[in-house]
């Protein structure tokens, strides 16, 4: 998928969304236990309930590895049902050079046809390069993240580089490898006071922002400081969406929590007016 088409699919929709898609066998509801494949039954549902109001899906591939051939087998699955019109997310978090990088390459854009992938640069440049090479698919880069680990190395300011501290460099320097076409980045939704530092480096790149909701993030702020005149934003939620109830009735709930958060969405993009 391209950036245009992307980008239309958000104005059609009003919607930033992207629902991640992390089955718990531990958390789904128990009368899914009793079907063959109880994680793409879950996932199904929540697709089937979420589909008027999201733009994205994003699998947490360890969700699914964990659970051997069958989690791998439950996420294909979820990916063929996933509409072609709707933009994939695999959230792998891999990170490795030469041979290894163009196989998660291959794996994920080739065999599974996902739209996109999230990467680790720390690596740098021969890591990520192997996911440029396909047209129309999307390498998304960590940057600034919402966990406490973050502020080990992210945060830390780099000697005579005038204040610039290393999430900064990382983007300024890998936002060269490829383009606004291909590249994205990974803001935690806790990070309010990097938006206005990331958009400086990078004003026209897409940005996937999760921790709304659960984490603590502010869906209203974040569309402030980091919505760009393309839209510029994919923004996750998780657990308030595919956990929003645990009965019979779990995708409804779930259809319900993502409708209120693509209305708050539809709202930020008329009060701000981007585009």
């Amino acid at each position: 998928m391209n950036k245009k088409q992307l980008f239309d699919h958000i104005k059609s929709k009003k919607s930033f969304l992207c629902v991640g898609l992390d089955p718990d066998l531990k958390k789904i509801p128990k009368h899914l236990l009793e079907t063959e494949d109880p994680i793409f039954e879950f996932n199904k549902a929540i697709i089937d309930a979420t589909l008027p109001y999201a733009i994205a899906y994003k699998p947490n591939i360890a969700f699914y590895e964990s659970l051997g051939i069958h989690g791998w087998q439950a996420l294909k699955k979820t990916i063929e049902y996933i509409p072609k019109e709707v933009f994939t997310i695999a959230d792998a978090k891999r990170g490795d050079i030469g041979n290894t990088s163009y196989k998660y390459a291959e794996t994920f854009f080739k065999k599974m046809s996902f739209d996109a992938i999230t990467l680790s640069p720390y690596m740098g440049q021969d890591s990520i390069i192997p996911f440029l090479d396909y047209k129309d698919k999307w390498a998304i880069l960590l940057a600034s993240t919402s966990n406490i680990g973050a502020l080990d190395f992210q945060e830390l300011m780099i000697e005579n580089s005038g204040g610039q501290k290393v999430y900064q460099k990382v983007i300024e320097i890998s936002s060269q490898w490829g383009s606004d076409q291909n590249l994205m980045y990974v803001v935690g939704a806790t990070r309010v006071s990097t938006l206005n530092h990331i958009r400086k480096i990078i004003p026209d790149h897409f940005l996937l922002i999760p921790g709304i909701g659960a984490q603590g993030g502010d869906l209203d702020v974040v569309c402030k400081y980091a919505m760009n005149n393309s839209g510029g934003l994919i923004i996750n939620s998780a657990r308030n969406i595919i956990y929003a109830n645990n009965t019979v009735d779990f995708a409804h709930h779930a259809g319900l929590a993502a409708a209120q958060l693509q209305a708050q969405m539809a709202a930020a993009i008329i009060k701000y007016e981007k585009w």
